[in-house]
């Protein structure tokens, strides 16, 4: 069960490291300050949840 445990948390953290990628990928494609304020702001929990600051 200690396994499974470890598998979960790891396909979990890699698919938060995987949106962070894609958000910060957009933040700096985008020109429009409002959609950049947005986007910041989406991505500041993922990236406390991928430092493991919760």
């Amino acid at each position: 069960m200690d396994i499974l445990n470890t598998i979960i948390s790891a396909i979990y953290y890699l698919f938060i490291a995987f949106i962070s990628v894609l958000i910060i990928y957009n933040l700096i494609k985008t020109k429009d300050w409002k959609k950049e304020v947005i986007y910041i702001v989406i991505l500041m929990p993922f990236l406390l949840r991928l430092f493991f600051l919760k």
